[in-house]
Formats: C-alpha cells, structure tokens, sequence
C-alpha cells in the first residue's frame, strides 16, 4: 500500500492550495483519513480528519480556511487551504487507515507547502 501526495509549493499570504492524498495496492477497505503537518524542531500536529463517513474535524488554527474531503471511489483525501499564512508553512502529510486484511495505519512521504511573499 502507498500513499502518495500531491498539490505542495510556494503560495503568497492569503492564497490557496489543494493538496491531493492517493491510496493505491491492494486496498479492501479505508477508515479514517487525516492530514497532518511538521516543521523543523516541532511535533507532527493533526491539521484534520475526515471519517469513511465523511465526519471532519479541525485543529483551532485552520478552521474555517481548510477543508478536508475525500472520494471513496478514487481512494483519495483532499485538503482545499484558503486563506493562507506564513505559518501554515510546513510538510504535509497524508495518513490513513486501511483493511487489507487487516488494519493497519499508513503515511504519506509529505508535500511541502510554503507561505511566503
């Protein structure tokens, strides 16, 4: 199994994003899909989840500018950034749960977003 991101770069202050999570291999079923981020000497941190039901959840700092979605069908997350500031710079990464046949967790090799002018 392989999550693979895409839709990272350099955005001004006040732009947007969209960045895209793939799951591909031998996937019987996928649960709860997240997005997380990292910079350099901080902890991993939750940016938001999104549930096989397509219950969301968000961290303080980006609700209302982010939105979490997924295609069941493509085995796909999607995380659409508004509104963008210089921190929110970071690697983005994909995680999720998937049954193949049994649960496991997986992550994503990350995507780098920068905010910057």
């Amino acid at each position: 199994v392989q999550l693979v991101e895409s839709g990272g770069g350099l955005v001004q202050p006040g732009g947007s994003l969209r960045l895209s999570c793939a799951a591909s291999g031998s996937i019987d079923s996928i649960g709860e899909m997240s997005w997380y981020r990292q910079v350099p000497g901080k902890e991993r941190e939750m940016v938001a989840t999104i549930s096989s039901n397509g219950m969301t959840n968000y961290a303080p700092s980006v609700k209302g500018r982010f939105t979490i979605s997924r295609d069941n069908a493509k085995n796909t997350v999607y995380l659409k950034m508004n509104s963008l500031e210089p921190e929110d710079t970071a690697v983005y990464y994909c995680n999720a749960d998937i049954f193949l046949p049994r649960w496991s967790n997986y992550w994503g090799q990350g995507t780098q977003v920068t905010v910057s002018s």
